[in-house]
């Protein structure tokens, strides 16, 4: 495995608050974890998946000794993975409810991977908070809540059926992501997410949208490397079958690895 592709996660961030932080022990620290199916989607033979800590000046690191840079530089991929919400803060907004104040902390640490990581024309590929945190860092906008700001969009997330919320995508015509499929104008995706892209960065292009809102499910860039987002799970819908018509995310991760390997040659 000398030669394996090395591939990045970005971290999802517990914060100790309460009532959990009443629990003592670990809930009293802050964590940095990885979700174990968005690991066990990037594993592939030959390729090892990496979870990068957010390095942080408050912490026990002197500025200059480590940077996410570093990472950039040894690491052939990035996935930003999914999580809580982007804070408005990052696009220029005030929180509507507290509720949708979501994580500046995440927001700073993960914008800086992706800016690194785009500056050495490395591949990065972002999945529902992920695909927003692209939108973000490009100067795009985010609805903060679809129900209240979109009440015409369909149901993007049921607490209760959680992975198991689906609703049917199209893929745009000519776009790469349709080219992956070309058998393919519509198929099934799964849906976690009450907030979604609004007002769409000038440097991406859509490349698939929600069947019948037309709310932005996936988006590419259009500058020198490869950089892709999806609205959507494809590690959840990898471990077992929902629905016949489910989109298989293979396509997607195969472009992304064939993107790394690339610029590592």
């Amino acid at each position: 495995m000398s030669d394996a592709l090395l591939i990045g996660i970005s971290a999802r961030i517990y914060h100790p608050i309460a009532p959990v932080i009443d629990l003592g022990g670990i809930f009293n620290k802050t964590l940095h974890y990885l979700e174990q199916s968005v690991a066990h989607w990037v594993l592939q033979p030959h390729v090892l998946a990496l979870m990068i800590p957010p390095v942080e000046r408050e912490g026990l690191l002197q500025p200059g000794q480590v940077s996410l840079a570093d990472y950039a530089e040894r690491l052939d991929g990035l996935v930003l993975q999914g999580g809580t919400d982007i804070a408005p803060e990052s696009y220029g907004e005030t929180p509507l409810a507290p509720d949708w104040a979501g994580d500046r902390v995440r927001d700073r640490y993960e914008i800086g991977l992706f800016e690194a990581f785009v500056a050495q024309g490395k591949p990065v590929i972002g999945i529902c908070r992920g695909c927003q945190l692209i939108n973000v860092a490009l100067g795009g906008t985010l609805y903060q809540d679809i129900p209240t700001q979109l009440p015409s969009a369909i149901a993007h997330r049921d607490d209760e059926r959680y992975d198991h919320q689906f609703h049917e995508v199209s893929l745009v015509p000519g776009s790469r992501l349709a080219a992956l499929y070309p058998s393919i104008t519509h198929a099934e995706i799964n849906s976690i997410h009450h907030q979604g892209i609004k007002a769409l960065a000038l440097e991406l292009d859509v490349e698939a949208l929600a069947v019948p809102d037309g709310l932005i499910e996936a988006v590419r860039w259009r500058g020198p490397s490869y950089l892709f987002g999806m609205q959507w799970h494809p590690e959840f819908m990898a471990q077992r079958q929902f629905h016949p018509n489910q989109l298989d995310g293979g396509p997607i991760l195969a472009e992304f690895l064939d993107a790394a390997r690339a610029r590592r040659r």
